[in-house]
């Protein structure tokens, strides 16, 4: 539910059909991607789904759609790389965008070529972002990464409370 201003002291409620979809290996994705959720709506405002229990029917009628992915060889996972692939070109006119992933910051790689790969492939979020607006989608938000102590997490501390307040910048953002 987002509320929008319609004068100075008076707000009204609107409901936005909103869509997050993720993938997730070890839990950490999930956790991010249920947190974007919650902070966004309950119930028809706002589902949270595992890539692969999406149909494309499913994207009908929505107004933000937030898609993340674990960063896996410095980028998306195949699941969530084949569902952007499968949206048709143009099927996100007039949806707002925005991407994320779960990774490990730079300062935690210990690993000199490693860090340097990282440097100069990146993290998933990006490419998930152009690939959004590829199909038609607007920028709601820059692409954002949170951070897992390791491999297999768990998530830093604070993660999930950031991920709620980003989904909220983004809400805020539409009104």
């Amino acid at each position: 539910m987002v509320r929008r201003r319609i004068s100075y002291f008076e707000f009204e409620d609107i409901s936005m059909k909103a869509m997050v979809i993720y993938d997730s290996y070890f839990g950490n994705t999930e956790k991010v991607a249920r947190s974007i959720g919650k902070a966004l709506g309950s119930g028809e405002d706002a589902q949270t789904l595992k890539v692969g229990d999406v149909k494309p029917q499913q994207l009908n009628g929505i107004e933000l759609l937030i898609v993340g992915s674990p960063t896996r060889a410095f980028r998306a996972s195949p699941a969530i790389n084949s569902f952007l692939k499968k949206i048709p070109a143009g099927g996100l006119r007039g949806v707002k965008v925005a991407g994320f992933d779960t990774r490990i910051a730079l300062e935690d790689i210990k690993v000199r070529l490693l860090l340097f790969l990282v440097k100069v492939f990146g993290y998933a979020a990006e490419p998930i972002s152009k690939k959004l607006q590829k199909k038609g989608g607007e920028v709601a938000a820059l692409p954002e990464g949170f951070i897992v102590k390791d491999t297999e997490g768990p998530l830093k501390d604070g993660e999930l409370e950031r991920a709620a307040a980003w989904a909220k910048k983004i809400a805020e953002g539409m009104k």
